[in-house]
């Protein structure tokens, strides 16, 4: 793969996300209502560590899989994602007025602690990392809902 790297000055969107690309990636954007399969890493707006979906030690990763769709995944991610590619990589900042505003929206990690600790941090600025690793075109949007 050519991929082609680089560190874009960051854009801030209208609800106060901001996005930096690291990774282009390749092939057609992700859209409204796409499947999108991805990895990511959440930190505090410090830096301190949340959650990753990437084990640091083994490399491995469970990557999570949610259509893009605002009912179901955070709004400010969901912004994130739209228009990436795949094999491309985003840090953006998500203010909490799009973030976890209630506890069904994902991606949320199953196990208690890690829950409880990304719940604990939703009422301030979250920094994602992701990188997305398949779109599905959705051919029909609403069968995710």
């Amino acid at each position: 793969m050519n991929q082609k790297s680089y560190a874009s000055r960051t854009l801030k969107l209208a609800s106060g996300v901001r996005i930096q690309d690291i990774i282009e990636g390749e092939g057609p954007e992700a859209h409204d209502g796409d499947l999108v399969e991805f990895n990511y890493v959440c930190r505090r707006a410090n830096g301190y560590f949340v959650f990753s979906t990437v084990d640091q030690f083994s490399g491995e990763s469970n990557p999570v899989i949610l259509p893009l769709d605002e009912n179901q995944m955070i709004m400010g991610l969901k912004e994130v994602l739209t228009g990436m590619r795949v094999g491309g990589k985003r840090r953006a900042l998500i203010p909490p007025a799009v973030g976890y505003v209630n506890e069904n929206l994902k991606p949320i990690p199953e196990e208690f602690g890690p829950r409880r600790s990304l719940l604990s941090h939703a009422q301030e600025p979250l920094v994602f990392e992701v990188q997305v690793l398949k779109i599905l075109s959705a051919p029909n949007p609403s069968e995710f809902k």
